[in-house]
């Protein structure tokens, strides 16, 4: 069982389906009612139901931390009945909230490491990652791989993820307060929360949620991907001002995309923190996170 997305804690408007974008029909205009500073609590607040269910913004919070300290101090544990360092891994859980939504290396988290456990080793590492992707704490965002016209190699890392954003806002310390000041993370995390969301819609949808980058530097932060072979490509932005350039970004995926093999997306989508959604002039939508649902 995944946490909640934002439809399911009541937060969205579910005014836009994702399956009904599979299924060719028009966005119509639609209000988000979710605003940044609100987008801000509900990545620290998660999608645990008894955070959702809390009485006060502070209960909730507590509640996402408790859930981590279990993890870190129990559950981790209960996966194969091997003894872990709690120490340790609170540093794993640390690197990868750190490098959330990113293609960071596993050398590069034990590095990470190593600058508070310098004999840890990369065999320890591997051991302490597969518990929690066993317990579902880790849930990274695999490639896409597509038939594409040109030569271009493509990347077959998988993105870094946890199964919910407030796992890593847990275990940084970070409050709705600090991801105000700091857009940067405030931006990852918010990505991160699109995926959650977008992995619960998708398997109501018979579908599964990837990631594409290729060797010319492209990148694509989702693309949906049912089993019966349609596809949708999806980039997260904040804000407003990166539209554009995200709308560009798809276009250009589109393209390289070899259409006869794969067909052409049913989809292109721009999902924001903003509060309209729309589709604009070049047949990509812009939806709002506040209105998705499945």
């Amino acid at each position: 069982m995944r946490p909640m997305s934002l439809v399911e804690s009541g937060e969205s408007t579910g005014a836009v389906s994702l399956g009904s974008l599979f299924d060719g029909a028009d966005v119509m205009a639609a209000t988000s009612k979710v605003s940044v500073p609100d987008y801000a609590h509900l990545i620290c607040r998660g999608g645990w139901p008894e955070a959702v269910l809390a009485k006060s913004p502070r209960v909730a919070y507590q509640k996402s931390i408790n859930y981590v300290e279990a993890v870190i101090n129990e559950d981790v544990h209960r996966v194969d009945g091997v003894e872990r360092n709690p120490a340790l891994v609170r540093l794993v859980l640390r690197s990868l909230a750190r490098n959330i939504t990113t293609l960071t290396a596993t050398q590069t988290i034990l590095g990470d490491i190593r600058n508070h456990m310098p004999t840890t080793s990369i065999k320890t590492l591997d051991s302490y990652l597969n518990a929690l992707r066993r317990i579902f704490v880790i849930e990274d965002e695999p490639a896409w791989m597509p038939s594409i016209r040109s030569k271009t190699a493509i990347r077959t890392s998988h993105k870094r993820q946890l199964c919910d954003p407030s796992v890593a806002t847990a275990v940084l310390g970070v409050k709705p307060e600090r991801l105000m000041k700091d857009f940067n993370l405030f931006g990852f995390l918010f990505e991160s929360m699109c995926v959650r969301d977008m992995r619960v819609y998708a398997q109501a949808n018979d579908g599964e949620v990837f990631h594409y980058r290729d060797a010319s530097g492209q990148e694509i932060d989702m693309v949906v991907s049912l089993r019966d072979g349609r596809w949708g490509a999806v980039e997260v932005k904040l804000g407003g001002g990166q539209i554009e350039e995200a709308a560009s970004n798809l276009l250009a995926l589109k393209e390289k995309v070899d259409g006869e093999s794969m067909g052409s997306p049913s989809f292109l989508m721009v999902l924001t923190g903003t509060e309209f959604a729309y589709r604009r002039t070049d047949g990509v939508v812009v939806v709002p996170l506040g209105c998705l649902r499945q």
